[in-house]
């Protein structure tokens, strides 16, 4: 049983696996992986017949998931999967059902930053599309990170972060005339970090 679920799920997202669950994307057609790294979270869509793309900027990890794709997926094509940084997703516009970026907003360097990789993200989602995202955040430990500047906090994991708030994710859901199909949900891990799911619909 524990090798069926493996081989069928991978290391995937467990809010991400969530959704599958849910039904939310047995629609989508086309999923775009923005920071995809090794492609913990594709095994799933790359075996169940969507049309899978990626992008991230580290080489090895874009390889890595050219490889992934041979192996589990009879819709292969190099061109799906490009080294690039997420604020410049080389796709057009209204393109893709599902978008997903986890673990990638929170490097964002400043506001500007962070801005362009969102809006880039929401670019290339079709109306009636779905993003997901999972990102660190100061909700529940507001009193316990410490600025760095340009919207970068030290957590008391040790590690640097762009970090927003819920206020700041509803602010955005709002800008971008999304709705959220799901609660804004937030993990505390110990109070040493917490990251948060934020699911918009376009």
């Amino acid at each position: 049983m524990q090798n069926n679920l493996q081989q069928t799920f991978g290391n995937i997202d467990i809010y991400l696996f969530d959704q599958l669950l849910k039904g939310r994307f047995d629609n989508c057609k086309t999923v775009l992986d923005a920071g995809c790294g090794g492609g913990r979270n594709m095994i799933y869509f790359l075996q169940n017949g969507y049309d899978v793309y990626g992008v991230d900027q580290n080489a090895e990890a874009v390889q890595t998931v050219i490889q992934l794709s041979a192996r589990l997926s009879s819709n292969h094509a190099l061109n799906k999967f490009r080294i690039t940084p997420v604020e410049k997703i080389p796709f057009a516009d209204d393109f893709f059902d599902l978008v997903i970026c986890s673990a990638v907003l929170h490097f964002a360097k400043n506001q500007q930053h962070f801005d362009s990789m969102v809006h880039s993200l929401w670019r290339v989602l079709k109306p009636g599309g779905y993003l997901f995202a999972r990102l660190a955040t100061d909700i529940g430990i507001e009193t316990l990170v410490h600025s760095t500047g340009n919207g970068r906090y030290l957590l008391p994991d040790g590690s640097e972060r762009f970090l927003v708030n819920e206020q700041t994710l509803l602010d955005y859901t709002h800008e971008l005339q999304g709705t959220l199909y799901e609660p804004i949900k937030t993990t505390n891990v110990q109070n040493l970090r917490c990251m948060t799911t934020w699911c918009i619909q376009k």
